[in-house]
């Protein structure tokens, strides 16, 4: 290889690196600054078509990344938080949304790009104020994105000299439909293997703003990236749920379709937009050349022109697109029909598609605690058939102990997935949640171990021969009901957060359910003494009373968990 392309090479992938950097760096900062106003944008999430598009619009503009989104929108399918409607309004907005990348490139201060990377970069190192802290964090993304891109640009300068180079180019010129299509396939490919619109990108406007490649060339190959990042949200929808794979295909269609009619229209679409330019800078960048005229005036006006054709096309896409949402999902369902066989239920609401995103990835694992809190009940319930019948249905009996296994795996899911989750750049605020949810999760997994127990010693007594009596039974039944109403109401304020009068309720509420416990316990040893029941089925029963009680217990510590006293 040519020295001189060795050292071409090393300086745009150094650029590229630092830019891809930046674009993490600012999506971090801009999602903990923004803090619960992304999971307000998510819980937001309707049928209607337009609300839809502006959701997918403002999250996309808060984690910097149409991948990021829809990869998101694959993994809230997939878990049943979001429907297939809501996906696909959802990813026409997040299309829209990652156009304001090429907009920040227009601001055009890439010389300032290095002492904006290092002020801010002593905000994030040394500010004790954590909101400070993530300003400056996304400040110094913002100096990287700018930085990289004038090191890609400086080092794709020297091939506008190279003779090898622009003879190769010059079969990708957009100057017929032949020379489009192969434009929008390379920005397509290129796209496909770095896996990031924002990354092919700045390429582009780095090629273009350096004179390398023709403004046409530049805005066919931003068509191109708009197929190629959906390949991202294809890969994400591998091994998931036929929703999920549905929400998917959808993104890619809109894609294609949208690039397809784009390109036919291209020739005419161009010189609008160059009209447009020329109207607001004075310049038409299809007319000007880099060399009669300054350099950062012509990169100016071509990455304008490139911002300005990224927007128009994803927007006029989705407005061509919207009325026809509909169809699109009657399509995808048509393409990726039901399974004959009933998939498997899945167990978590878990993805790790959600790493990303902390603030979102933190409302799927409340989404999981909620299925635990939700299962604990059913146990319950499952726990009053057993004690009402006089023998144990063998059905009921494996699903409770199924259940209980269940629960176990989710627990570990859980702490895996939050131990992931707050393991990099994340907001005090998330992380004391995931704090909190871990333990939930922990009280819940016990709730879950002693309503075994209490199965386990009814089963017990059976096979003692030893049934329960009418006495006995009732004391249980109204044990079980009480208990299975304060863990109701305990997972209720789990789910919805609010902590008015829960711990001075659940305290004494807490103290009630002991005192009867202690009250049926005093019974029922009169009952021993005055050998109404015998030593083996008092021993047992009194466990049963036991295993009640540390049921109560943990309820009252999820209580206190919620209102910050643990």
């Amino acid at each position: 290889m040519d020295v001189s392309f060795m050292q071409i090479a090393l300086k745009v992938v150094g650029g590229l690196g630092i830019f891809l950097l930046g674009m993490k760096h600012m999506s971090e900062g801009l999602q903990a600054v923004s803090g619960d106003r992304l999971r307000t944008i998510i819980s937001a999430a309707t049928n209607n078509r337009i609300m839809g598009v502006l959701m997918g619009l403002l999250v996309t503009m808060l984690v910097q990344s149409s991948s990021v989104t829809t990869v998101m929108v694959v993994g809230f399918v997939n878990s049943a938080i979001m429907n297939l409607m809501q996906a696909i309004g959802v990813i026409l907005g997040a299309n829209i949304g990652t156009t304001i990348t090429g907009w920040i490139l227009v601001l055009n201060i890439g010389k300032w790009g290095l002492p904006i990377l290092g002020i801010a970069a002593f905000f994030f190192l040394f500010s004790k104020n954590e909101r400070i802290r993530y300003i400056g964090m996304t400040i110094m993304g913002i100096g990287m994105v700018f930085y990289g891109l004038e090191l890609m640009k400086n080092g794709f300068k020297p091939l506008r000299s190279h003779e090898e180079f622009n003879a190769w180019f010059h079969a990708f010129q957009a100057t017929s439909y032949l020379g489009i299509i192969k434009c929008a396939l390379v920005g397509m490919v290129l796209t496909m293997i770095v896996q990031s619109s924002s990354a092919t990108l700045g390429i582009t406007i780095g090629l273009a703003a350096m004179g390398v490649i023709e403004f046409r060339t530049a805005a066919a190959l931003v068509m191109g990236e708009n197929i190629g990042t959906t390949i991202t949200a294809l890969l994400a929808s591998i091994g998931t749920t036929t929703n999920a794979k549905r929400a998917a295909y959808a993104h890619f269609f809109f894609n294609v379709l949208g690039t397809a009619w784009f390109i036919a229209l291209f020739p005419f679409a161009i010189k609008g937009l160059s009209a447009l330019v020329a109207w607001k800078t004075g310049f038409n960048p299809l007319d000007i050349s880099i060399d009669n005229m300054d350099e950062k005036e012509f990169g100016l006006i071509i990455t304008s022109g490139i911002a300005l054709t990224h927007t128009t096309f994803n927007v006029a896409n989705v407005i061509i697109f919207l009325p026809f949402v509909g169809l699109l999902a009657k399509f995808v369902t048509w393409l990726a029909p039901e399974k004959e066989v009933k998939e498997a239920a899945h167990l978590t609401f878990l993805d790790v598609r959600m790493l990303d995103t902390p603030s979102l990835g933190i409302v799927q694992s409340q989404g999981q605690l909620n299925f635990m809190g939700e299962s604990v009940e059913g146990m319950m319930a499952k726990l009053r058939v057993c004690l009402e019948s006089e023998k144990l249905d063998p059905e009921i009996q494996r699903k409770l102990f199924h259940r209980e296994e269940i629960l176990d795996n989710v627990q570990k899911e859980i702490f895996i997935f939050l131990s992931k989750l707050v393991s990099g750049q994340v907001p005090q605020e998330i992380t004391k949640k995931a704090q909190k949810q871990m333990r939930i999760a922990d009280e819940y997994e016990s709730l879950s171990d002693y309503a075994a127990n209490v199965l386990k010693g009814i089963k017990k007594l059976e096979e003692m021969e030893l049934p329960l009596d009418g006495p006995a039974r009732e004391k249980l039944l109204a044990l079980n009901d009480r208990i299975g109403k304060y863990i109701e109401r305990v997972n209720k304020h789990v789910k919805d957060g609010s902590t008015a009068d829960l711990l001075s309720w659940a305290t004494a509420e807490g103290a009630a359910i002991t005192a009867q416990m202690k009250e049926f316990r005093r019974q029922h040893l009169e009952r021993l003494q005055n050998e109404e029941v015998s030593p083996f089925f008092s021993l047992a029963f009194t466990d049963i009373l036991n295993y009640y009680r540390r049921m109560k217990d943990h309820a009252l510590n999820i209580a206190e968990v919620v209102v910050g006293e643990k």
